[in-house]
């Protein structure tokens, strides 16, 4: 693998933090850069509703930290007016790139012609690329799906429509709208996107270890990859997957690197929203980043029961500790993988009105 360009920007190493609703804020994505590895960060996916109607939260999704450049902020509607003076105040406020969502399949997102139901309107997909083209400077992107439902597959479509359109990178997620998050992602739809373009192209879906990604670009070709849900469970994947293009031996987090990023991130958040959302969010990366350790399921129901930051904070503590000194945690069972999915799945919750924590103890038990 090596880096690619998106107009002048170039992606080094060639690896993107995908965009997951809930997931990938302002902290979180500090959390993931600091750790290293990451060519471009993405904003969560953003409502042009709500952002051009002067929304405090669509607002505030798309702060970004200076260090993340370069940064993409990606935006989701069907109303093309909206989606150019919302592409057009993402540029004011400085993003290095402008996303277009084109594959979130959440019912709320759908329903109102944005993310991957604009897989079945082309023409006013096409509208909208060609609109923003002319209102923005920055490079302009596309993120889609491989169709509405398994039985209209258009990607080769909508990926010449789009390079037509001048969109300068393209970024396939391997399943349909009507799949969901469910089975998997084919990434020879990657590789056929690749072989019918001449701009970058990168794949997305189910890349959780460092040979899964170094497989599916050699499968393919592409020129990215996308990082979402495994980025949860290891922070450290991008800078493993660097270390290994680089020829060196993939960075091997020890227990008090995990408990400090845990701290960290918790640090980061506190500093950044009210303690009861920076709780929730806590739960939720803890119930990911767990997965995998000695006792983790054990810990994970033992931090959603904790309701302060002085109980998330101590139960950290003895956990780690617990492992360090070679001592065993509850039964001392490793569960099975169960992750969460990517990119918009927590939309539909979220707008639904349950609460954060709610949201997290689900992720945190793998629901």
């Amino acid at each position: 693998m090596k880096s690619f360009a998106i107009r002048n920007i170039e992606i080094n190493p060639p690896l993107v933090l995908s965009p997951m609703a809930g997931v990938t804020d302002y902290s979180f994505r500090r959390l993931a850069k600091s750790c290293g590895g990451i060519g471009l960060t993405v904003s969560e996916f953003i409502s042009v509703e709500g952002l051009t109607r002067n929304n405090p939260k669509a607002k505030r999704q798309m702060r970004f930290w200076e260090m993340e450049r370069p940064f993409a902020v990606q935006i989701f509607g069907g109303q093309i007016e909206r989606m150019v003076l919302a592409a057009q105040i993402a540029e004011d406020v400085g993003a290095d790139i402008l996303d277009i969502n084109c594959g979130c399949p959440a019912p709320k997102v759908v329903k109102n012609g944005g993310g991957s139901g604009l897989l079945k309107d082309l023409p006013r997909l096409e509208t909208i690329l060609k609109e923003i083209k002319k209102a923005i400077t920055i490079p302009l992107t596309l993120k889609f799906r491989a169709g509405y439902t398994d039985a209209t597959l258009n990607f080769l479509e909508v990926a010449k429509l789009a390079e037509d359109c001048g969109v300068e990178h393209l970024q396939l997620h391997g399943r349909t709208k009507e799949q969901g998050y469910k089975g998997l992602a084919d990434w020879d739809f990657v590789r056929q996107v690749k072989e019918a373009v001449s701009i970058p192209v990168s794949g997305s879906g189910d890349v959780v270890s460092v040979e899964g990604a170094l497989n599916k670009w050699r499968e393919t070709g592409c020129d990215g990859i996308l990082i979402g849900r495994g980025a949860m469970q290891n922070p450290w994947i991008f800078r493993q997957i660097e270390d290994v293009i680089a020829g060196r031996a993939p960075f091997q987090p020890t227990l008090e690197d995990k408990q400090r990023v845990l701290l960290e991130y918790f640090e980061m958040l506190r500093e950044d929203m009210p303690e009861l959302p920076a709780i929730g969010r806590m739960k939720q990366l803890a119930g990911q980043f767990t997965k995998g350790l000695i006792g983790g399921a054990q810990f994970r129901q033992t931090l959603y029961h904790s309701h302060s930051v002085a109980e998330i904070s101590d139960n950290i503590g003895d956990y780690f500790e617990t492992l360090s000194v070679g001592q065993t945690y509850g039964d001392g069972s490793i569960e099975t993988d169960a992750l969460v999915p990517d990119s918009c799945a927590a939309f539909s919750s979220e707008q639904s009105g349950c609460s954060t924590e709610a949201n997290s103890r689900d992720a945190a038990v793998g629901a």
